[in-house]
């Protein structure tokens, strides 16, 4: 059960960001879109619907159907692709390319060291969380200030952060395995590790990505 449950768990982040970098490449290279997308309100209507679906499939995932829970997963990977085209026109491929590799190293790596600790990671939530809320919060703060080793230093923490959620999503996954059925738990999980490796992503092409300028 244990290896099955993360076979599919894994089998379905890998979809899921297939579908984001797939809709991000092709949004990049057409002009139209991109145009459509940022300029207009669209940009913002995609991302508070990225926010819901979020939000709605994790409040929801055991009282959802198995067909609305895989839908609203594709759906909100496609979304965030379209937001995601952004970073293809602002960076170059072989640094997004390169940064997506070291993601990958880290998030395997925590990912294993939350399957294979004998430490409890749930006592640790509360400090993420926490954590979390203040990473958001000295963000907005800095968009104002555009203070750039502020932003440095946020990226920082923000990629401990969600490394630690890594180890600690991975964890939760076992635990969870008792309470919600296999297919189910298996996009659930995929959607939780699929956020944490994308801002561990975004925060290390913020920190080392070339730009195309």
């Amino acid at each position: 059960m244990e290896n099955k449950i993360f076979s599919k768990v894994f089998g379905w982040m890998f979809i899921g960001l297939l579908m984001t970098f797939i809709t991000a490449i092709y949004v990049s290279t057409n002009e139209n879109i991109l145009y459509t997308l940022f300029t207009t309100k669209l940009y913002l209507v995609t991302f508070i619907a990225e926010i819901v679906l979020v939000i709605f499939l994790s409040s929801r995932i055991k009282k959802m159907s198995i067909t609305t829970a895989r839908i609203t997963f594709l759906v909100y990977s496609f979304l965030t692709g379209l937001t995601f085209s952004s970073i293809f026109v602002a960076y170059k491929l072989t640094s997004i390319t390169l940064m997506f590799l070291i993601a990958a190293i880290l998030f395997l790596i925590f990912a294993l060291i939350g399957k294979y600790t004998k430490v409890d990671l749930t006592k640790f939530r509360t400090l993420l969380i926490m954590m979390l809320f203040g990473v958001l919060f000295t963000s907005i703060i800095n968009i104002f200030l555009g203070n750039s080793t502020f932003d440095t230093i946020i990226c920082i923490i923000s990629i401990i952060v969600f490394l630690g959620f890594t180890a600690y999503d991975i964890q939760k996954i076992e635990l969870l395995k008792y309470e919600i059925e296999e297919d189910k738990l298996a996009i659930y999980g995929a959607l939780q590790l699929y956020l944490d490796f994308i801002n561990i992503f975004i925060d290390l092409l913020r920190l080392f990505g070339s730009s195309r300028n």
